[in-house]
């Protein structure tokens, strides 16, 4: 309970005062990292449809489009955006920043949740599909669901370590509410984004053993076109799929390019499932023209395309 149901008093008015008070003292001082930082962290302690919610809302999606990612301080948000060694690696020019992002990668397997919850879905995929496509498996979802940890972490915001729901996939429990259209899509989006990344890289291993040392390993193509079925399905424009989240930030416009896109996709592959009245439907539902995002629109399409490319590609002699 937030707010006091007979009075309507809120249940933690002296947090949120302090935390009022150090976005003015960062607001006098031009701080608006600090700003940000402060609101986002009162947000969840306003109950939603609220006046006061409506107020920090507007001020937090206002803020995150004029303060720079990767700027929110650490002593307001635990998960600091990029460390001293992130910030070397990038120094080091593209290299040293696929080496920083390799370490990120690995943050996740240093939770317990995490590490233990891989292995259980691990040993349930391994008695359906055997342990190689198990391992391939899992670890795709694992660098999808990383790639959103990065970008809520370059964004400033805290969140949990992926958790690992056998059949399910994973999911990232928030911390705090991301009410800016701009930031959602972008944390959306950066699932798919890693996603496909994986499964390129797996696909560029088969090639390379097939055409070029003649060594044929069709679990690996086998792993990177479902990885990358997977990723296409996040992007379907519905729910809290990523796709949705994506939608969030697009104009009308926008929406219908990009579902004509996905109910192309979905053609080709040739599911059995029917998406073309879900997605337009989904694009004339949201009438609002309130945010036209050009990077999600254009973002949603090049992914969309890329992974329906990935997802068709099938082992030429089964696994």
């Amino acid at each position: 309970m937030l707010a006091c149901p007979v009075c309507g008093s809120l249940v933690h008015a002296e947090y949120l005062a302090s935390l009022a008070a150090a976005a003015k003292e960062a607001t006098e001082r031009g701080d608006l990292p600090t700003v940000l930082a402060s609101w986002r962290e009162a947000l969840p302690y306003l109950p939603r449809g609220s006046k006061q919610y409506q107020i920090i809302a507007e001020k937090i999606t206002d803020l995150g489009n004029r303060v720079p990612a990767g700027t929110v301080p650490a002593s307001r948000v635990k998960t600091s955006p990029q460390s001293t060694a992130g910030k070397a690696a990038t120094g080091l020019g593209a290299i040293g920043l696929m080496l920083w992002k390799f370490k990120v990668l690995l943050l996740g397997l240093g939770k317990a949740s995490t590490l233990l919850s891989m292995l259980l879905s691990l040993g349930v995929y391994w008695t359906i599909f055997g342990w190689k496509f198990a391992l391939g498996l899992v670890l795709s979802i694992y660098v999808h669901e990383m790639g959103h940890v990065i970008a809520l972490r370059r964004l400033g915001f805290k969140a949990s370590a992926p958790m690992f729901i056998p059949g399910l996939g994973a999911v990232i429990r928030l911390k705090q509410q991301v009410v800016n259209p701009r930031e959602d899509a972008e944390i959306g989006l950066a699932g798919p984004i890693y996603g496909l990344g994986a499964a390129v890289v797996v696909l560029a291993a088969w090639a390379l053993l097939k055409f070029q040392f003649h060594h044929e390993l069709p679990i690996l193509a086998a792993i990177a076109g479902v990885g990358a079925w997977i990723n296409l399905f996040n992007l379907f424009p519905i729910w809290t799929l990523d796709g949705g989240r994506g939608f969030h930030a697009m104009s009308q416009l926008q929406k219908f390019l990009a579902a004509a896109t996905v109910a192309g996709a979905w053609f080709c592959t040739g599911n059995s499932i029917d998406t073309r009245d879900v997605c337009f439907g989904r694009a004339i539902g949201d009438k609002s023209d309130k945010t036209r995002n050009w990077k999600a629109a254009i973002t949603y399409i090049i992914l969309v395309i890329a992974l329906t490319a990935v997802s068709m590609v099938r082992p030429p002699h089964g696994i």
